[in-house]
């Protein structure tokens, strides 16, 4: 082992920064990460050995402990619920004779949950050894089983099992036409640095993450800072529910998206770039990095770009399954080799970024629609939409719907018309921008695709009238306590408080006064949280609260008080310490009869 790690550590020259890369290939090799490695790995990298225990307990990819030589993780997402998922997942531990949370005895498999795999238009979706497994049934199941009693390396189990579409159902703008490749660097060196940056301007163009930040402000800002070495970074860590885009973009325009990179590094002075992939998309990995070989063949990336003063590169860091690492402070930190833990803000990224210099961040739609603009100019793109959303947006549509898929919409648009286009009908509701967003109702169907009416990163999943609206937002809370990264406590309690309080009210064993309870602890959990993920963790709560109280009020017991918890049971270790289990060392949890 010491010669393999070192050999790891070389490869990457012995930079800190690089652990989850470094993390990533020990948890491949051993399938955990050998406390050996670890001591190891703190010498070589001069960093404590405590800061990679916490990088490797932080996120859900790696493991402290053994793991199966497969290791099979099925996603948990709403969709993959709607889907059958619980069933299959029972059908699954049964084959392979290994409890859901286990590893088999021979230690030659592991079967666990995981939170949403990106593939929720061809779910029920898992991951094996990282490698995404799609529309998942119990024929595939037992193949799946049959190949890992017969010991057969994942790379030559059938390809099949691991085709992933691109789904791609309504272009408009940005779908419909792409940019040759270095076609708009072309126009940028013609046109000039200022000319572009104003065409930006002039097109409108907002952060595409849900924000809606103005991006030739970011770049603006960015820009101007007086430091001299400034960075490029791409955000593909798309983890939210329900959001499946940014895959769909980085397999089809991938070019598109590294050309909208480039051009940001032509405007801020960048010589380096980082496209942050989530490790979900490990299938994306290699062709990725084919396409910047081509690049860099074609004179696009590396030095003096197309014959110019200009040399830029951009390197691809893949993440480790942690939500919290969509947030671009957590990025950055996760980008030098930490755990993912947003920053405090201000200073932003745009002046201390990544190892404290200057730093754009924008997600991977952004890129592609500021490479669209630096070809064509702004004025096209801002003659679509409303006077505060410019172009178009791009959906990840999911769930009750005949046509799941990618669908690119302008600005303006209703919700009602996405519903005809994708095939939807009996509509309960549709949770926009996934659980951090909105849920609207029946009744809202006329809202608009719009920052200043319904903003989202992307994510549109249906539900219908058979759908039990309770076990919708009891995923998503549990999906923000699963995934809350412990910073601060109004998220790393609350949320768990919000489950257990859900809980209690979903089982049935509620009150009038565990709801007004549970309103409380939201708006606590809202209003003191340190970042965006603590920030809208209340959202599924707050949002169906507001609009079917009848549906939470069909839960409650007729009681004024019923205990959410077995209070005697509790004590049980104390009785067994004491050496106690007389009438007196037991507590009746019974309410007291009066006549």
């Amino acid at each position: 082992m010491r010669h393999v790690i070192q050999e790891l550590a070389a490869q990457h020259s012995y930079q800190a920064t690089q652990l989850l890369a470094i993390l990533r290939a020990v948890q491949g090799r051993y399938h955990y990460i050998p406390a050996a490695a670890i001591e190891q790995l703190a010498e070589l990298l001069n960093i404590p050995r405590t800061h990679i225990i916490g990088v490797v307990e932080f996120y859900s990819f790696f493991h402290l402990q053994p793991q199966g030589e497969y290791e099979l993780l099925i996603s948990d997402s709403i969709t993959d619920q709607m889907l059958g998922k619980a069933e299959l997942m029972a059908y699954l531990s049964e084959r392979l004779q290994v409890p859901v949370g286990g590893v088999h005895a021979d230690g030659v498999v592991s079967l666990d949950n995981t939170s949403c795999t990106g593939l929720c238009d061809q779910g029920p979706a898992g991951l094996v050894n990282g490698r995404a497994l799609t529309r998942l049934d119990k024929a595939k199941i037992d193949q799946i089983a049959d190949l890992i009693s017969q010991r057969k390396p994942v790379a030559e189990w059938p390809a099949e099992l691991f085709v992933v579409s691109d789904n791609i159902q309504k272009t408009a703008l940005l779908l419909s036409q792409t940019v040759a490749p270095g076609a708009a660097l072309q126009v940028v060196f013609s046109r000039g640095k200022a000319a572009t940056l104003a065409a930006l301007e002039q097109s409108g163009l907002r952060g595409r993450g849900g924000a809606g930040f103005k991006t030739a402000m970011k770049w603006r800002f960015c820009a101007e800072e007086a430091d001299a070495v400034r960075y490029v970074v791409c955000n593909a860590d798309e983890g939210e529910p329900g959001t499946f885009k940014d895959r769909v973009l980085l397999n089809r325009y991938a070019e598109q998206v590294f050309e909208g990179m480039t051009v940001c590094a032509a405007l801020i002075g960048a010589s380096q770039g980082f496209l942050y992939l989530r490790g979900e998309y490990l299938f994306l990995y290699e062709p990725l990095q084919a396409v910047l070989a081509r690049r860099r063949v074609a004179g696009l990336l590396g030095n003096a770009i197309l014959g110019q003063d200009f040399s830029f590169d951009i390197s691809i860091c893949l993440g480790a399954g942690a939500y919290i690492c969509g947030e671009e402070s957590a990025l950055i930190e996760s980008l030098e080799g930490k755990m993912g833990v947003p920053r405090n803000r201000p200073p932003y990224p745009v002046t201390h970024g990544y190892l404290g210099k200057p730093t754009v961040v924008n997600n991977v739609e952004t890129f592609l629609a500021a490479a669209h603009i630096a070809l064509n100019g702004g004025e096209g793109f801002a003659s679509i939409g409303t006077d505060k959303s410019k172009g178009t947006k791009i959906l990840s549509i999911s769930g009750d719907c005949r046509r799941p898929g990618i669908y690119e919409y302008p600005f303006g648009t209703s919700v009602q018309t996405i519903l005809n286009d994708c095939g939807a009908d009996d509509v309960l509701g549709v949770q926009v921008g996934g659980p951090s967003g909105t849920f609207i109702s029946a009744q809202e169907l006329h809202r608009l695709l719009a920052f200043e009416d319904l903003a989202t990163g992307g994510s549109f999943i249906i539900f219908n009238t058979r759908r039990n609206l309770l076990d919708i937002v009891n995923n998503f809370t549990h999906f923000f306590a699963h995934e809350s990264c412990g910073f601060c406590t109004p998220c790393r309690v609350g949320t768990s408080l919000l489950k257990k309080q859900l809980d209690k009210i979903v089982s049935g064993h509620g009150s009038a006064g565990d709801v007004v309870a549970l309103e409380e602890l939201c708006q606590l959990v809202k209003n003191q949280s340190h970042c965006g993920l603590g920030q809208t963790a209340a959202n599924p709560i707050l949002t169906t609260l507001e609009r079917f109280p009848e549906v939470y009020q069909s839960q409650l017991k007729k009681i004024s008080y019923e205990p959410g918890f077995d209070l005697d049971a509790a004590l049980e270790t104390a009785r067994r310490m004491a050496n106690r289990n007389d009438p007196a060392a037991h507590l009746a949890q019974i309410e007291a009869e009066h006549d």
